[in-house]
């Protein structure tokens, strides 16, 4: 990987100083005034989520599509979901930033990954399972979107089967096959079958 252009916000200038000081390595190019908007990675300082903080990362994520790494303190559940519906990726608490939790966060940012305490990813994991238990099982569907019917014709569409075949395997009619295979490609905005095949693979939903 080449170097990773890093942009800095923060709530003062003296945690940006400290921040920038921390990012001074030969793999990060710092963007400064309006460069700031070609940045692979935005690192964000803050003592707390408070609502000035969650409208600058909202800001953020609608002009730009750069992961966050999120520097703060006593971040609560609801706070942890609203970071992360702000493209946060990584957190760190303020107290525990050293030169190497921050490059190793900036560098799992840019490679698509993430880094959290083990405090906030079991609350993550928490609010999935309820999610899965409170809304997505009452209607059928697993956390991808599908209901189970959905992943049958799913799986035989990828070994090779057309409708009659589904339908005859299924025990559907060829409606209900059609149907279902209009409701789910509909659903996730897909162009046709091969293009459902291709992201239910891709995403491991079959």
């Amino acid at each position: 990987m080449g170097q990773i252009r890093v942009a800095l916000q923060a709530m003062d200038p003296l945690s940006r100083a400290g921040l920038a000081s921390l990012l001074q390595r030969p793999e990060f190019v710092l963007q400064r005034g309006a460069d700031g908007d070609r940045a692979e990675v935005l690192v964000v300082s803050a003592e707390r989520m408070t609502v000035d903080v969650v409208a600058m990362l909202r800001r953020s994520a609608a002009e730009t599509s750069a992961p966050v790494v999120l520097i703060a303190d006593d971040i609560n559940e609801t706070e942890l979901l609203t970071a992360v519906e702000c493209r946060v990726v990584a957190v760190l608490p303020r107290r525990a930033v050293t030169a190497e939790r921050l490059a190793h966060s900036v560098h799992a940012a840019a490679a698509g990954g993430g880094v959290m305490p083990p405090n906030l990813v079991g609350e993550l994991l928490k609010h999935i399972e309820r999610l899965q238990r409170d809304v997505l099982t009452p209607h059928g569907l697993n956390a991808a979107g599908l209901t189970p019917r959905e992943i049958d014709v799913l799986r035989l569409m990828a070994d090779g089967f057309d409708t009659s075949e589904i339908a005859g395997e299924l025990c559907y009619s060829e409606r209900t096959v059609k149907n279902v295979i209009y409701g789910l490609t509909h659903r996730l905005k897909l162009r046709n079958r091969s293009h459902a095949v291709a992201y239910a693979l891709r995403t491991g939903m079959i």
